[in-house]
């Protein structure tokens, strides 16, 4: 089932939204070689601690962290690990914020002192892909619209979409309908109405869009090993056009 959220639950989201972008922030300042992802996924609990909100996903489906930490050829879904990030490698942190009862997801991709100038490319062709799919967030357009924009630009700059997982509604349960494909036909699909929250998700990677699963349950690798970036944010369909509850 679909809610339509109250300015009064968008406002809400939007806080959390807020406190979420600015803990991706002081993420920002600690990626650098040497760290590891279990020092992020730690302070990540503590900056929301002190700041009156908690991660979501701890504990969603037996899930034991505050963030997913992927590196380089994981889609998705990557634990916090103590074994130390390397220069040249990337890592997106993906949190959900709970904010009140308000909720926020947003995932970022990070460079680990300086990176391949490939992997620049990726990452910069992945944040664009976000950018397309959220120019397409209107009221009255279609989930298919937000899809094609972005594999249709993905595609022509070499890269593949991946299809295993996709964007959703939030808010408020973690997941909700609609479903948010990053490929797909323009036109096509649920049509979008102001109120509807959703998360627009892309994960590009460098070579096969396939995935496959690793044995702890979660994690989702390339099936080629080549990399594999993603930027997500929180948006609310407003009649003024898309609102991006993430922004940084």
């Amino acid at each position: 089932m679909i809610t339509l959220k109250s300015e009064r639950e968008i406002k809400l989201m939007h806080e959390a939204g807020k406190l979420l972008a600015a803990c991706h922030k002081e993420i920002a300042k600690l990626i650098e070689p040497g760290i590891s992802t279990m020092e992020v996924d730690q302070f990540v609990e503590r900056f929301l601690k002190e700041n009156g909100a908690t991660p979501e996903q701890k504990g969603y489906k037996g899930y034991k962290y505050a963030t997913c930490a992927s590196i380089n050829d994981e889609i998705c879904h990557g634990f916090p690990r103590k074994a130390p990030l390397k220069k040249g490698d990337i890592v997106t942190i993906d949190m959900v914020v709970n904010l009140n009862g308000g909720l926020a997801d947003s995932a970022w991709s990070y460079a680990v002192g300086p990176i391949s100038e490939e992997s620049e490319r990726l990452l910069a062709v992945t944040r664009t892909a976000l950018d397309k799919g959220i120019e397409q967030a209107l009221v009255g357009k279609r989930t298919g619209d937000i899809g094609h924009a972005i594999q249709s630009y993905v595609e022509a700059e070499g890269f593949s979409v991946v299809r295993d997982f996709t964007g959703h509604g939030i808010g408020p349960g973690l997941h909700e309908a609609p479903q948010i494909l990053h490929y797909g036909q323009a036109g096509k699909g649920l049509r979008l109405k102001e109120g509807m929250v959703i998360t627009i998700e892309p994960m590009i990677n460098e070579g096969a869009w396939q995935s496959r699963m690793e044995g702890n349950g979660w994690t989702a690798k390339t099936v080629d090993g080549k990399r594999s970036a993603q930027y997500e944010h929180t948006i609310a369909i407003t009649k003024n056009g898309p609102l991006i509850l993430t922004e940084q």
